[in-house]
């Protein structure tokens, strides 16, 4: 399937605005952001999701296991390095970021038991074992963080799926962690 890379000059009038706000928080338009700028809603969505997501009560670390966990899980190929890098920029320790992308231990129960959260809820569809939500709390996540989550999964279901849908090339600050 094709889609184009829009830039402001290609994109839909309504995208303008939006591609505007890439450029400031990234100094560029992103590839991801070039294909949904086709859908000034779609683009609007994301970007919404992403900051709000942002805004929730998930440190750093906590954002970087809720996303490579969801991309690793739904096999992003542009996701993954993109959150790579993003990670590193927002200065997550480099085990963290590694095992996250290897699928090994992460350094704290309460990180492996967010992973293992994570993609209970991507792999049985919002789904929780009673047992599962009980281990979840124990280690001091409450109600607000499994809703946090989905809305992280939300901003990945965006971004993941129209990736896989449009071949999105990987941007070049994100190739080296391809």
């Amino acid at each position: 399937m094709s889609f184009d890379l829009h830039t402001k000059e290609t994109a839909p009038e309504s995208s303008h605005p939006l591609l505007d706000n890439s450029l400031k928080s990234f100094g560029m338009i992103p590839n991801l952001h070039a294909v949904l700028a086709e859908s000034p809603a779609a683009l609007e969505a994301y970007q919404n999701l992403h900051t709000l997501f942002q805004k929730t009560s998930f440190d750093a670390e906590e954002l970087t296991v809720v996303w490579q966990t969801i991309n690793i899980e739904h096999e992003c190929h542009y996701c993954i390095p993109a959150h790579t890098a993003i990670a590193h920029m927002m200065k997550v320790d480099a085990s963290i970021i590694d095992a996250l992308r290897n699928k090994t231990d992460l350094p704290t129960e309460k990180l492996q038991v967010l992973r293992s959260t994570t993609l209970a809820l991507v792999r049985n569809r919002g789904r929780l074992a009673p047992s599962e939500v009980q281990t979840f709390k124990e280690v001091g996540y409450k109600n607000q963080q499994l809703l946090e989550i989905v809305l992280g999964l939300a901003q990945k279901i965006m971004s993941n799926y129209t990736n896989h849908l449009a071949d999105t090339p990987v941007d070049e600050p994100f190739k080296k962690f391809a």
